[in-house]
């Protein structure tokens, strides 16, 4: 029987001899080499490095702001053990994790802990391309050719499938629709999810069921596991419905970067003048993991800031031809409620576009809070206004609107069903209007002149409960064409215009002047 350190409470006896069962026309004695079931991480920790030879890492460091990061033992536990608190949770994951920090391998090692102690369970591996699929089930194979689980497998284990004498099955499926719906696991592993196709996706999400395996009920899970390359990719949309706020029991989200896996520094290296001396801090030197210091020293040399910080560390999408780079959500996204400052507001029109309203106050001093906004699709201007009035009415702005609105010159235009102009329509329901002219790329200078100023403080803060806006403004995109880029229409430039044209109008001086009524 495997020994198990750690001081924890005893572990649990599996059954070392299962009942005996027929496979492929002979008889085998399907017998545990392993012999006891982990209940405690420490007890988890030594059965991988006893048995698979496997060191996971479980230091989790904090990251700025008191974020914690959690190491790949704490996503192995989370998706291992079923009992007690971890299933009042939700057991769905979402792994963000950096380029070559394992995730495809730990989806893998928690695979083999899921097939070797849960009898009976399904799992099923779904990768961003082919390659990734492999990649994982590669993995899970050489795991399978350990002393200590290699009598457990039945017969030959192909490229697509390993399946254990206990009943448990791991199978490798393509990125189909038609393969996610056919299929009924209790845990489904996703990994490069950033590549997944979003109705591919979709439908994983309804894939797994529940299901007792042995002496052990296996939650149905689907486990997104990607680094996340776009602000508006779908990975980025994964992370989201893992935050807090989101309706439902909101997956569990594990996030850690090259800091968190970096192998332990020799004692005789300097951290004076370190070059990861900024990731590391000195942790290093109780390192548990499998990245080499030089190795990761040498990708820092060869990588942009911009590049390191988003696929090495995970602080952020990277922003390639972003309109808005300055934008950053832990610097201008903010909560609470300010009290005081004049209410103002911003307006982009649409009809099969979404008309959006931006609801903000700007105090004495200039400095603008967007507080809230309004999205309305396929609605008529009465409705629009309604709409307007029931924000300004939830956040104790006056019912007949801000002090004015800054809208798209364009609302002067007439309507050919009415005969009135949008404009002319929020003015007739008692609204003040303010439209002025300018160049699409000045005003989203004025925008980023708030969010980065050459001196001072931001002086644009958005409040998290819009969350369109903040998506907008990280997703608002370059396309390049030839020798010139514009921004791309094809969404978040709505919630964008609608606040360019509250800055544009708010900005009114001329000759460095500037007036903000």
């Amino acid at each position: 029987m495997l020994e198990l350190e750690g001081g924890d409470p005893s572990p649990v006896r599996c059954a070392t001899t299962l009942p005996r069962t027929q496979r492929g026309g002979r008889w085998r004695d399907a017998r545990m080499v392993a012999g006891v079931r982990p209940r405690t991480a420490n007890q988890l920790h030594a059965w991988l490095r006893a048995a698979l030879d496997v060191e996971a890492p479980r230091h989790a460091w904090e990251a700025e702001e008191g974020r914690p990061r959690d190491g790949p033992l704490a996503y192995l536990c989370h998706a291992f053990f079923e009992e007690g608190a971890a299933a009042a949770r939700s057991r769905d994951a979402v792994v963000w994790a950096c380029r070559g920090g394992g995730k495809t391998f730990y989806a893998a090692v928690a695979t083999l802990l899921d097939l070797v102690f849960k009898p009976g369970i399904e799992v099923r591996l779904i990768g961003g391309s082919l390659e990734q699929s492999q990649r994982m089930h590669g993995h899970l194979r050489r795991l399978f050719e350990r002393p200590a689980v290699r009598a457990m497998v039945d017969g030959r284990m192909t490229a697509r499938r390993v399946a254990l004498v206990n009943g448990s099955v791991a199978e490798v499926c393509a990125q189909s629709e038609t393969s996610v719906r056919g299929v009924r696991p209790q845990k489904l592993r996703c990994d490069e999810v950033e590549l997944f196709d979003p109705e591919v996706w979709a439908a994983a999400l309804l894939a797994p069921r529940s299901r007792r395996c042995g002496a052990v009920w296996a939650h149905a899970a689907v486990e997104a596991l990607s680094t996340m390359h776009r602000p508006a990719g779908l990975m980025a949309s994964v992370v989201a419905r893992a935050g807090e706020g989101c309706a439902g029991p909101a997956p569990r989200l594990f996030r850690w970067g090259v800091a968190e896996v970096l192998s332990r520094c020799e004692a005789g290296r300097a951290c004076e003048g370190c070059g990861l001396w900024e990731e590391c801090g000195g942790r290093a030197k109780r390192g548990d993991g499998h990245v080499v210091i030089d190795d990761a020293l040498a990708m820092k040399g060869r990588s942009g800031e911009a590049s390191w910080r988003a696929e090495m560390l995970c602080e952020r999408p990277l922003m390639r031809d972003a309109v808005l780079p300055e934008f950053e959500r832990g610097v201008h996204v903010v909560g609470g409620d300010s009290l005081e400052g004049v209410w103002v507001g911003g307006m982009d029109f649409g009809f099969a576009d979404p008309t959006v309203f931006l609801l903000a106050r700007m105090d004495g001093e200039g400095v603008v809070r967007v507080v809230d906004e309004m999205v309305a699709r396929e609605a008529t201007l009465e409705r629009v206004i309604e709409r307007v009035r029931a924000v300004c009415a939830r956040r104790g702005a006056p019912e007949e609107g801000p002090a004015w609105i800054g809208a798209d010159p364009a609302g002067h235009q007439r309507s050919g069903h009415s005969g009135v102009s949008a404009v002319t329509a929020l003015k007739r329901a008692g609204m003040r209007v303010r439209t002025r002219r300018m160049g699409v790329e000045e005003g989203l200078g004025l925008l980023r002149a708030r969010l980065a100023p050459a001196s001072g403080g931001p002086r644009l803060f958005v409040h998290e409960r819009c969350a369109g806006l903040i998506a907008a403004m990280e997703a608002y995109r370059y396309e390049r064409k030839g020798g010139s880029a514009a921004p791309r229409k094809e969404g978040p430039d709505h919630w964008v215009d609608a606040l360019r044209y509250l800055v544009v109008n708010l900005e009114r001086g001329w000759g460095g002047m500037v007036s903000y009524l």
